[in-house]
C-alpha cells in the first residue's frame, strides 16, 4: 500500500534506546535509566485519590473540547501564583499531552510549506511533527556562549520564517532564557510577523532563578505546558495551550475535530494535582539533589564539557573528545555499563554525533548507581589494552 512523504519522519531515538534497555532488562540485566525525561515519582497522592473517587461516582465520558471549565480555571490560577499573571481561563485549552498542543498550534498558525525555526539542540519531535504537517523545520544552531539558547542574531539572514519555537528550560540542555533574552526573541519575532511558540513544560523545575513565562512579556504568543514533568504525570497524557483571545474559537474547532476532548480521567486527576504543591516541591528537591550529584559525578567519569542546567532534569554533554559517533557510544555505554543515555543526534542532527544527554529524573539511588557505573566504565575504557582488566562490569 502507498505511503505519504509526510509520514517519512525520523525515529525518536530515545524511544529506541528505551526499547533496547527494556530488552536487556527482559534478559536479566540491571539497567539504570538516564535516557528518558520521565520523573521517577508517581502522580501526586491527591490526584490519584480524586480519580479513584470520581471513578465510583460517574461515567467519565466526553468533556467539552477545550477541557473541563474548572480545570481551565485552575490552570489560570497557577499562572497567578507562579507569575502574577491575571490570565482569562477562556484562553486556556486543555490538550491530550503537550504533543497535542503542538499539533493544534502548528495547524492553527501555519500553512503547508511554511518555514518554522527551532533552536538546535532542541526537542526532536518539534521537527518531526512539523514535517508530518507538511511544514519545513529550520534548525538554528545555537552557541555555547549563549548556553545553547537562540538569540535574535542567530535568526538574521534566515529567510521566510513563519514561526519560531523556543523552550526555556530547554531540552536537552536544561538552560533557561532570562527575561531580557526572552523579550528580545519575542520582540524580534513580532516585528517580523513571526508566530512565537513558547514551550514551558519544564516550568516549576528550576534550581535558582524561576523560569520566565512568555505570557509575562506578551499576550500575542502561544504557550505550551504539560502535567508531565513538574506534576509527575507523564503517562496521563495531559497538557495545555494558552492562546490569544482571538484564536480560541479557531483552536476549539481544530481540537473538537482532531481529538473530541482531552481524557476525562486525566483531567480529574490534574485538577487535584494543582493543589498538591507541597508534594510536588518535595519531588523537585529530589531532582535538585540529583542535579548536585550529577554535576559532581559526570566530571569524575570523564564527561567534563557541559553547561550546568538551570532547570528541567538533564545535562547535555559535549563528548567530542571521546567519540564522533554518539549513537554507537550510547550503545556501548548501555551494553558495557548497564546505563541508558541518549545520543545527541536526537536533538541536533548536525552536531549531535558528538554529544550525549544524561537525565537525572529518576530516584536518587538510581542516579548514584548510574554515576558509579559510568565512572567504572570510563576507567576501563581509558585503560591501555595491554593492562589486564579488573572488575569488568558484567551482567547484573
Amino acid at each position: 500500500m502507498r505511503v505519504s512523504r509526510r509520514g517519512a519522519v525520523d525515529p525518536f531515538i530515545v524511544m529506541d534506546v528505551m526499547e533496547q534497555a527494556r530488552a536487556l532488562e527482559a534478559a536479566g540485566r540491571s539497567i539504570i535509566h538516564m535516557e528518558v525525561g520521565q520523573p521517577g515519582t508517581a502522580a501526586p497522592a491527591g490526584a490519584r485519590a480524586a480519580l479513584a473517587q470520581a471513578m465510583e461516582t460517574g461515567p467519565l465520558g466526553y468533556t467539552v473540547a477545550l477541557g473541563l471549565p474548572e480545570l481551565r480555571a485552575g490552570i489560570a490560577g497557577l499562572y497567578r501564583r507562579w507569575y502574577g499573571i491575571d490570565l482569562d481561563p477562556a484562553r486556556v485549552v486543555v490538550t491530550a499531552g503537550s504533543s497535542a498542543a503542538f499539533l493544534l498550534a502548528f495547524s492553527a498558525l501555519f500553512d503547508a510549506g511554511e518555514r518554522v525555526a527551532l533552536g538546535e539542540p532542541g526537542y526532536p519531535s518539534y521537527r518531526q511533527i512539523l514535517r508530518a504537517l507538511s511544514l519545513e523545520p529550520v534548525g538554528i544552531p545555537t552557541a555555547e556562549a549563549n548556553r545553547l539558547q537562540p538569540v535574535p542574531a542567530d535568526l538574521e539572514g534566515v529567510p521566510d520564517l513563519a514561526g519560531l519555537i523556543v523552550a526555556s528550560p530547554g531540552n536537552p540542555s536544561g538552560t533557561m532564557l532570562s527575561r531580557e533574552a526572552l523579550s528580545a526573541l519575542i520582540n524580534y519575532a513580532q516585528a517580523r510577523d513571526i508566530a512565537f511558540i513558547s514551550d514551558e513544560i519544564y516550568h516549576g523545575l528550576d534550581y535558582g532563578t524561576p523560569a520566565v513565562s512568555a505570557l509575562e512579556i506578551s499576550d500575542d504568543v502561544y504557550v505550551v505546558n504539560s502535567f508531565s514533568k513538574y506534576f509527575s504525570m507523564t503517562g496521563w497524557r495531559l497538557g495545555w495551550l494558552v492562546v490569544p483571545e482571538a484564536h480560541v474559537r479557531l483552536i476549539e474547532r481544530l481540537a473538537a475535530n482532531m481529538f473530541i476532548c482531552p481524557p476525562h480521567a486525566s483531567q480529574i486527576a490534574a485538577l487535584a494535582a494543582l493543589d498538591c504543591q507541597q508534594e510536588l516541591d518535595a519531588n523537585r528537591a529530589i531532582y535538585a539533589e540529583n542535579r548536585r550529584l550529577v554535576l559532581e559525578g559526570l566530571p569524575k567519569a570523564g564527561f567534563t564539557k557541559f553547561a550546568p542546567p538551570d532547570g528541567a532534569f538533564y545535562v547535555y554533554a559535549d563528548v567530542s573528545d571521546l567519540t564522533d559517533d554518539s549513537l554507537a557510544f550510547a550503545a556501548e555505554i548501555l551494553r558495557e555499563a548497564g546505563v541508558a543515555v541518549t545520543p545527541g543526534l536526537d536533538f541536533d542532527p548536525v552536531r549531535g554525533a558528538r554529544t550525549l544527554r544524561f537525565s537525572y529524573a529518576r530516584a536518587t539511588e538510581d542516579i548514584v548507581e548510574g554515576l558509579r557505573r559510568l565512572c567504572d566504565f570510563m576507567a576501563r575504557r581509558r585503560r591501555p589494552v595491554s593492562e589486564p582488566p579488573a572488575g569488568i562490569f558484567g551482567p547484573e
